[in-house]
């Protein structure tokens, strides 16, 4: 446990972890108002509020990608901004600009820094691989420095800083994959799928009457930083964490503990920033689900997510048809879980 833990007091931490607890039932009770099924989706999407990660939602469109984001914001009371990503969007459009502004009374021309709608606490980068890498990329320092820069002038953005950002699979016409630079910061590629025969029926119900569901706030920013700090308190025992370098570094072609497949399908394999976000998700999971440490189930829950966007494949892996989701999976099932 972290040197600040062990400052805490005892019933405060306590009284911290119950409160986080029910911060968490609320929100799953509010956003249940307005979205069906989708749980995977949901806990992953929480665990990247309560880690300060940034999440990626890849689906196709008409899966309630932008509506889970919107209501996801509703429940947290916190500043939401949306970017429609379009071909023709340019920087400016996302950071802002500066503007001459001058006074009538003085005459006088001034530069004034108008903000753009990255500065608030939830974006939603709605399809941003429809737009080109040059617009993408001014994501890029927002999203690992929580501050963007413009004409040289650093502007440090609202905390909590957190990019939800949906996009549609790379196959479809008018995308553009996103730089593996940028896929590297965000901390989960969630897939959102169809839904059940069931809970899409409930969908039908649900949206057309003449009553529109919404979602209540439940939190505020300042109990989201707190929150933060609070999963980086959990300890992680130094087997589970050696398991989880393990994972990632087993994922890396040239590494000498990559198996056979490895070598054969993938050209890059993930980063240190992949384990980073790894033990972080498996540390706000444990806490979740009720436990004061992460265990080897955690990171295994959340192996895929976590890494299926930082893995390269060869021309191997395309002719065979194997996939980044096959890889982990193989891994996963290559490597086994330790005993407790």
């Amino acid at each position: 446990m972290s040197t600040t833990a062990t400052q805490l007091d005892p019933e405060v931490l306590k009284t911290r972890i119950e409160r986080f607890r029910q911060v968490q039932s609320d929100i799953v009770t509010q956003v249940r108002r307005v979205i069906v099924g989708q749980e995977e989706v949901l806990e992953q999407v929480m665990i990247g509020l309560f880690v300060g990660g940034h999440c990626l939602i890849t689906g196709l469109p008409g899966t309630a990608k932008t509506l889970l984001v919107r209501t996801l914001a509703q429940t947290l009371g916190l500043v939401f901004k949306r970017i429609q990503f379009t071909p023709d969007l340019m920087p400016s459009d996302i950071t802002g600009t500066d503007i001459i502004e001058e006074d009538p009374a003085t005459g006088r021309r001034t530069w004034t820094f108008v903000e753009g709608p990255i500065f608030g606490n939830i974006l939603l980068a709605d399809e941003i691989n429809r737009t080109p890498p040059k617009t993408q990329s001014a994501l890029l320092e927002a999203m690992q420095e929580r501050a963007c820069t413009v004409r040289g002038h650093n502007y440090l953005l609202p905390a909590p800083f957190f990019v939800l950002a949906t996009q549609n699979p790379i196959e479809l016409e008018g995308t553009y994959p996103l730089p593996e630079a940028q896929l590297d910061r965000f901390l989960f590629n969630t897939v959102l799928d169809y839904l059940s025969a069931d809970e899409e029926l409930e969908v039908v119900d649900l949206t057309t009457v003449t009553t529109i569901p919404h979602a209540d706030p439940v939190t505020n920013a300042e109990e989201i930083l707190a929150f933060q700090q609070l999963v980086r308190m959990v300890p992680i025992g130094e087997s589970v964490a050696r398991y989880a370098v393990e994972l990632v570094r087993a994922t890396r072609q040239k590494d000498p503990s990559a198996p056979d497949f490895v070598q054969k399908y993938v050209n890059y394999g993930a980063s240190v920033r992949a384990a980073q976000f790894l033990v972080l998700a498996a540390k706000a999971r444990a806490l979740m689900k009720r436990r004061y440490h992460v265990t080897y189930e955690d990171l295994r829950a959340l192996y895929t997510p976590v890494l299926r966007h930082r893995i390269l494949l060869n021309f191997h892996a395309e002719s065979d048809r194997v996939t980044q989701d096959d890889i982990l999976k193989r891994l996963l099932e290559w490597k086994g879980t330790p005993r407790e």
